[in-house]
């Protein structure tokens, strides 16, 4: 299916008629999303994963403090499994708004779910996983000011890691400029030994993101929609695409196990005690 609005184009799974264009106000300004969707069956937990407390506080609201702290007037949280609990958990959080994945078919599918909202927005548009309690403000605040100086279609939050294993490498052209990402299981050996990686922290044009949701593919081993291809999407027409290592190592851990949970909560731990110590 595709859902118009005002002219931007989005391709929506999993429903079979089209929806009319409507007439949308543009909207400037800073949005974002971010990606809540997923079980947390890996954290041994009943839970949706952002839900999993982080030192007693569900992850998600350690991305939601950053994203206020950059004066983002629009915060779309794409729900999925139990998705009833995350809207409660954040039922007091006022600025943030709901959109729903009922079929988990990738990251591409579940910002898919926010064309609706996003349409006739001509501001920038925040990408984040609700996972990622690591992320650090003045990396978000980095991120928009390199996109705000350069002005691309994309721009992606890198950062150089000593183990990528795992992880999305960065791809630069001869000039140093962003030529795509490849995944580890896809690198050669050579690209292998690129130690920056994709830290899934995207800044999009609007409408430009619109577009490049309209044109995702599932053509894949997994059958699902990437939202790491909308950059490819972009550039392979033209526009302009910033990868900007501007990502803090700290930012690099992730939560998939208990053990990884331990290692954050002593890295926050950390990083408080020099808060304490520099003040």
């Amino acid at each position: 299916m595709k859902w118009l609005f005002g002219g931007a184009k989005c391709r929506i799974i999993g429903f079979y008629r089209v929806k009319q264009s409507i007439e949308v106000q543009p909207m400037s300004g800073r949005a974002a999303v971010v990606l809540a969707g997923g079980k947390g069956s890996r954290m041994k937990s009943d839970l949706p994963k952002v839900l999993v407390p982080v030192h007693g506080r569900a992850m998600i609201h350690y991305v939601l403090d950053a994203i206020d702290a950059v004066n983002i007037e629009r915060v779309i949280v794409v729900v999925g499994f139990r998705g009833d609990l995350v809207r409660e958990e954040l039922s007091q959080r006022g600025n943030v708004e709901f959109a729903e994945q009922k079929e988990q078919l990738g990251t591409g599918h579940a910002v898919q779910m926010c064309c609706e909202a996003l349409a006739g927005h001509v501001g920038s548009v925040l990408v984040l996983a609700g996972d990622s309690p690591m992320v650090q403000t003045s990396s978000l605040q980095a991120v928009f000011a390199e996109f705000e100086r350069r002005q691309p279609a994309c721009l992606l939050g890198t950062l150089t890691h000593e183990n990528p294993a795992g992880l999305g490498r960065i791809l630069r052209d001869a000039d140093g400029e962003f030529a795509g990402i490849v995944e580890h299981n896809d690198a050669t050996p050579q690209q292998r030994e690129i130690n920056e990686v994709n830290m899934s922290t995207y800044l999009f044009d609007g409408p430009h993101l619109l577009w490049a949701l309209s044109r995702l593919s599932n053509d894949n081993a997994q059958g699902e929609y990437y939202l790491t291809d909308c950059p490819a999407i972009l550039k392979a027409a033209g526009h302009y695409i910033v990868a900007a290592p501007v990502l803090q190592a700290c930012e690099a851990l992730s939560i998939n196990t208990p053990e990884q949970l331990k290692s954050v909560e002593d890295a926050l731990d950390a990083m408080n005690q020099n808060r304490e110590t520099t003040d």
